[in-house]
């Protein structure tokens, strides 16, 4: 655990970095927005594109509409069948990007096989992009331009600066450099704010000795999506860990993060309620965001 003086005391177990206090401080202020809103006439609303019929993806979708009706957000899940067509999806896309009524929407990843994501993802409005994904978004970060930054990749900056976990300066590591979450963090933990302005290293499965850049960060992100790939023999005494990447067995959630790195991290992610809520929240947080663009 971390002491007052700030430094680190070796055989303490880590303190967790619970997603849950963080993702309430995030949609108290969404609440807060979307009733802004409604009293000018404006009801928020956000869509989901979901297709086929995998378990885990229906599990993620499910959860983002329950917060929705938390928060006051109206929403719509447009569901496509594993028979449905590349054409369909970008049809669906379409008539998302038409409807005043949803101020931002998200193509549920990953698609089944056959389907162009990328293809779809640059169909989509990008003002209507709540996942911050879309080519423009993206570029909008690369430059340090105000627009929606990619969901679980904010929510661990969110996570960092909850928790007071200084970043100015730190070396960071994220294991990992997917579209979705290893490359967008490197990018914004590199940016000058809060919970941001590191040194941030990228390894991947193309780097021989990964253990070799992570026991040199303060902080180190697993953004790869297989479970354990960060152990504790991986990680330097009183360093930050974060596991970002998910994957399924079975039923069970498994991190990437090895339940062993708790004895030799400050502060580390728990198995579950982690990322998982801080991610729904600042995809609620980017959709209000939207409708507040196109009402202003």
């Amino acid at each position: 655990m971390l002491l007052q003086s700030g430094g680190y005391c070796a055989g303490m177990s880590a303190q967790f970095l619970a997603g849950g206090p963080v993702a309430d401080a995030v949609l108290d202020d969404v609440t807060t927005r979307v009733g802004a809103l409604a009293e000018r006439g404006i009801t928020v609303g956000l869509a989901t594109v979901l297709v086929g019929d995998d378990e885990a993806s229906a599990g993620y979708v499910r959860k983002k509409h329950e917060t929705c009706e938390r928060v006051g957000i109206a929403s719509v899940n447009v569901e496509l069948p594993t028979t449905a067509t590349q054409a369909d999806l970008l049809a669906a896309v379409a008539d998302l990007n038409a409807d005043p009524a949803v101020h931002g929407y998200i193509i549920q990843h990953p698609l089944p096989n056959g389907f162009d994501f990328n293809e779809a993802l640059a169909a989509m409005d990008p003002g209507k992009d709540a996942d911050g994904l879309h080519p423009m978004n993206l570029g909008k970060l690369v430059l340090q331009q105000d627009g929606p930054v990619p969901c679980t990749p904010a929510g661990i900056q969110a996570m960092l600066v909850h928790y007071g976990i200084d970043t100015v300066g730190k070396r960071v590591c994220v294991v990992g450099r997917g579209p979705t979450l290893g490359r967008p963090l490197s990018l914004l933990l590199t940016t000058k704010q809060a919970g941001a302005n590191a040194a941030v290293t990228v390894v991947h499965t193309g780097v021989d000795d990964i253990g070799a850049h992570t026991r040199e960060a303060d902080i180190v992100v697993a953004a790869v999506g297989r479970p354990s790939c960060v152990t504790a023999d991986m990680v330097k005494p009183g360093a930050v860990v974060i596991s970002g990447g998910l994957s399924w067995e079975g039923r069970r959630l498994l991190p990437d993060v090895d339940e062993a790195v708790e004895d030799v991290a400050s502060w580390v992610t728990p198995r579950l309620g982690g990322v998982g809520p801080t991610t729904v929240a600042l995809l609620l947080r980017n959709t209000v965001a939207a409708a507040e663009r196109v009402s202003d």
